[in-house]
């Protein structure tokens, strides 16, 4: 059987739930996220189905248009969704489960990083965001202000992800991150002054204030148990840390 053409998103709904193959579907994006739709925003749905399904429904995986966007996938292929997905998935809304709470709980359980998953991350995450602030740092120093601040900028990605990983999260996309911050605070930071420093930072690329969320991120770093990370760039921490010692966020 064919799948039949997607008109609205709510035709797609009422279609989805009436086929007994469908047993999920969830919402992602800007319409999971109260407050972040625009006019412009599509709705952008995984429809999960049994792993036997025979539905005509399959053939409309990847379908996309301006106000529709499918993903069809087995039970068991959402149950592997992870990577970039995954904070999309972690924050995504439960429209249709019929496996009794099955796919509530794999949407929840992307939210939440394993902790030898969490320490994994974290560590690689602290030594690139280390290596990216300090080639800021020393091109700035040499002269290269075009550089400073590409690495700059480049940093903050990695810190992000450190962050993060340090509360066992996934990253939020950067559209979602003040209202990830808003509603989920990160544990010992004032979210107003961090998304102030990293403004300050992607603006321009200021050295001062790189050094001063380094001295705060370090700290952090440390008592989390990372200090054999931070350790191992030896000297070149002297470049890398705040002057006189001020605390930022």
């Amino acid at each position: 059987m064919s799948a039949p053409h997607p008109t609205t998103y709510e035709a797609f709904l009422a279609h989805a739930t009436a086929d007994p193959d469908v047993v999920g579907l969830v919402l992602k994006g800007s319409h999971a996220h109260d407050g972040m739709a625009t006019r412009y925003s599509d709705h952008d749905v995984y429809v999960v189905v049994t792993d036997e399904a025979r539905t005509g429904l399959a053939g409309l995986d990847g379908y996309r248009s301006a106000r529709l966007d499918l993903v069809v996938v087995t039970v068991a292929e959402f149950g592997r969704l992870g990577g970039w997905e995954r904070y999309a998935i972690a924050r995504a809304r439960v429209l249709l489960d019929r496996l009794g709470g099955r796919i509530a709980r794999m949407v929840a359980a992307k939210g939440r990083l394993g902790a030898a998953e969490a320490e994994q991350v974290a560590a690689a995450r602290l030594d690139a965001y280390a290596n990216s602030h300090y080639r800021s740092l020393k091109n700035a120093r040499d002269g290269h202000p075009l550089a400073a601040r590409l690495d700059a900028a480049d940093s903050l990605g990695f810190l992000l992800e450190l962050l993060f990983a340090l509360d066992r999260r996934p990253r939020p996309y950067n559209k979602y991150l003040e209202w990830e911050l808003d509603r989920f605070p990160l544990p010992g930071w004032d979210a107003r002054e961090l998304l102030a420093a990293l403004g300050r930072i992607t603006g321009a690329g200021d050295a001062d204030v790189q050094r001063e969320l380094f001295g705060r991120v370090e700290a952090v770093a440390r008592e989390a148990g990372h200090a054999a990370t931070l350790d191992a760039w030896g000297d070149d921490l002297g470049l890398m840390r705040p002057a006189t010692p001020r605390r930022v966020p």
